[in-house]
């Protein structure tokens, strides 16, 4: 998510609790009873329904969602654009080095694979595999959320029918009235709020990262089988390009020569200052 995203959701939530001011008594539609119904009611059923730690993980990967955005495309691509020159240049021991500094797991095993010298079949079946279980677990993660998107609601109409018989029940009764009638609408209002701003937006949020996210293991697999097959450079930036969109395609070219400029700069001070060594060497002797 963006800091556009943030501040557009922050500022329609201040429109949004506004509003509930200008009924005249804000204060009005904060109910303990109803809340308490609603939630523990939710968790209850959550709890009954999967286990624990898969609650606590389903949480964690939706505040990963909103706090740690996936990594661009563009991003992607320049970062294997990078490591397919430097393999020209400096030829396995660089992707080596490279894995270590590798701005995913997903792509550090996969440089891993190389190093290691694995088969082109088995890097592919081995990234593939990681792609599928990774899939997997965010799937099993949304479906959750959305779960509890769902029965929300359901709560709140429980609420409602508990606030209705007390009604009932104490029907003869100013006091009563004043107690029950709140809890009736409001734990309503509650399932309602909890299964479409909250837990709906955060199972599409963990949809959305992962469909950005397997779209950039999907590059970095297909980069790092064009780098073991030592494909040009300027040709593996013309595969890759075709993940992105016609807007961001501008200008790869030149990113890639960069690059190469770069690591061809680099190497060459690293074979001066080698030459620069030898010649020194028989002075000092």
């Amino acid at each position: 998510m963006s800091n556009k995203n943030f501040f557009g959701a922050a500022l329609c939530l201040a429109l949004f609790a506004g509003s509930f001011a200008l009924t005249g008594n804000a204060l009005a539609y904060l109910n303990l009873a109803a809340f308490l119904v609603v939630t523990a009611g939710l968790l209850a059923a959550m709890l009954l329904s999967y286990p624990y730690d898969r609650i606590k993980n389903a949480l964690l990967v939706a505040w990963n969602a909103y706090s740690k955005p996936a990594p661009s495309q563009e991003e992607t691509l320049a970062e294997l654009l990078d490591l397919a020159v430097k393999s020209r240049v400096e030829g396995a021991c660089g992707l080596e080095k490279a894995s270590k500094d590798a701005s995913s797991a997903f792509l550090r095993n996969g440089l891993d694979y190389l190093a290691d010298n694995y088969k082109e079949n088995e890097v592919r079946e081995c990234l593939r595999a990681e792609m599928s279980f990774f899939q997997h677990r965010r799937l099993q993660s949304a479906r959750l959320l959305q779960t509890m998107a769902r029965i929300a609601p359901a709560f709140g109409v429980a609420g409602s029918v508990i606030g209705l018989v007390g009604l009932l029940m104490g029907i003869h009764e100013t006091s009563a009235l004043l107690r029950h009638i709140p809890v009736a609408f409001i734990s309503t209002l509650y399932g309602v709020l909890l299964a479409n701003l909250v837990f709906s937006p955060m199972a599409e949020a963990v949809q959305a990262k992962t469909e950005a996210e397997l779209l950039n293991q999907k590059l970095v697999m297909e980069g790092l089988i064009a780098i073991m097959r030592e494909q040009n450079p300027y040709r593996l930036e013309r595969k890759l390009t075709a993940f992105l969109s016609p807007q961001e395609r501008q200008g790869k070219t030149e990113a890639v020569r960069a690059i190469t400029r770069k690591y061809i700069a680099k190497k060459r001070k690293e074979q001066t200052e080698k030459d620069q060594a030898l010649r020194e060497s028989p002075m000092e002797a």
